[in-house]
């Protein structure tokens, strides 16, 4: 087995799930104003619309995880690929937003499809690249980032949001085709565990550095997703017109994409050097700082920068996590491991949108990105502080 084809192509098919993914969803709120929501509900709407398809995903995500180490996880690679090019090509039918809601809550028992392509990256490359793979797929996901708002973004401005469906379907599944030739499982020799759910639960919440690393995703996808349904409203506010908002939301939003890609490998290869908690705490405050920042900013193009510098810092936090739960835990569990980074991570994309629907609500766009980069900053500290005391600094095992 060639864990380096397994690399390439798989990064290749999250590259195209994350296209897929991001063609949509940045443009919800603007498909829930095309199908009849009122503009002083988009908000709320755009909030419940956003969690729920992470809410149903968080509680499947367990047991995915589980039958990836059982029955394989290039088949659940292959389940979750098909599974939503069906729900995507749904999408492009909805007539109201309770249709969308449906359709998103399908999406949450479809997913799976990233978690499961990290699990055979964990596998199959040496421990001593393990950062350096978990950097190239970070990279092929915001590439991924980066392409499908501006795709989504102008099929919007010229076709409408339906099509951008239909595409975002069928790219999910050449990637899932492609996956499906190309990619060859490696074979696990330890058997997988007999156990019950519930006692995959507590093995992982025994593990004190598996736990911290899932609060620590948690609490970054929540701000993430706090931010994410807001940015097409905060341009149409900056440019005091909803005129070409898609196109131009699509393209700030890529800048964050774009400047993740070209930062992920470089965070993996420090966190290799210099240790992951280290490359947490600078990711954070830094991450913090930019995003903070957004909240002063008077127009489109120094809202593009922020959003640059600020995915230049967040990206490095996801390899660091992944990296350190890996290697907290045996080859045999590591399916279950991205199913519970995958709960992490959705419960954040569930809390998230509903906390930036409420704060914007209540006192305008403005103030969330306060808030949101108050809490990184102050996850940073936490991280400095608090967790290198209980595991040992850096951990040397991770180097």
């Amino acid at each position: 087995m060639d864990w380096r084809r397994n690399l390439w192509v798989l990064s290749i098919a999250v590259m195209l799930s994350g296209s897929s993914y991001t063609m949509v969803t940045p443009f919800l709120p603007l498909y829930l104003l095309d199908i009849g929501v009122s503009q002083s509900e988009v908000n709320v709407w755009s909030g419940v619309i956003f969690s729920v398809s992470f809410l149903v995903s968080a509680i499947m995500a367990p047991y995915w995880g589980r039958h990836a180490d059982k029955s394989g996880k290039r088949r659940m690679i292959m389940r979750a690929g098909f599974s939503l090019a069906v729900v995507y090509f749904l999408g492009a039918f909805v007539r109201n937003p309770v249709d969308l809601l449906m359709v998103r809550i399908l999406q949450g028992f479809a997913n799976g499809f990233v978690p499961a392509s990290m699990a055979i990256i964990a596998s199959s490359a040496p421990k001593e690249k393990m950062g350096f793979s978990l950097g190239v797929m970070q990279t092929t996901l915001l590439m991924g980032g980066i392409l499908g708002p501006l795709m989504g973004g102008s099929l919007s401005h010229f076709f409408g949001m339906r099509l951008s469906f239909v595409i975002a379907a069928g790219i999910i599944f050449i990637g899932t085709v492609g996956v499906g030739i190309l990619v060859k499982e490696p074979v696990n020799n330890e058997p997988p565990s007999e156990g019950s759910m519930m006692d995959d639960l507590k093995t992982a919440f025994h593990n004190r550095k598996l736990v911290e690393m899932l609060l620590l995703l948690f609490g970054a996808q929540m701000i993430s997703m706090t931010l994410q349904p807001l940015i097409t409203l905060y341009v149409a506010e900056l440019q005091g017109n909803m005129e070409g908002v898609a196109l131009t939301a699509g393209i700030i939003y890529s800048m964050a994409g774009i400047a993740g890609a070209i930062s992920a490998p470089m965070w993996g290869k420090l966190g290799q050097k210099k240790g992951f908690i280290k490359i947490l705490v600078i990711a954070f405050i830094g991450a913090g700082f930019f995003n903070m920042g957004q909240f002063f900013i008077i127009n489109i193009y120094q809202f593009s920068v922020l959003q640059f510098f600020f995915g230049l810092f967040i990206v490095g936090v996801y390899p660091a996590i992944n990296t350190i739960a890996v290697n907290s835990t045996d080859k045999a569990f590591q399916g279950r491991i991205f199913g519970l980074t995958t709960t992490a991570n959705h419960l954040g994309s569930m809390v998230g949108p509903l906390v930036g629907g409420m704060i914007s609500s209540w006192l305008g766009i403005g103030p969330v990105f306060l808030f949101t980069g108050s809490v990184l900053i102050m996850i940073g500290l936490l991280v400095f502080f608090k967790i290198p005391k209980a595991t040992g600094v850096i951990s040397k095992e991770m180097k």
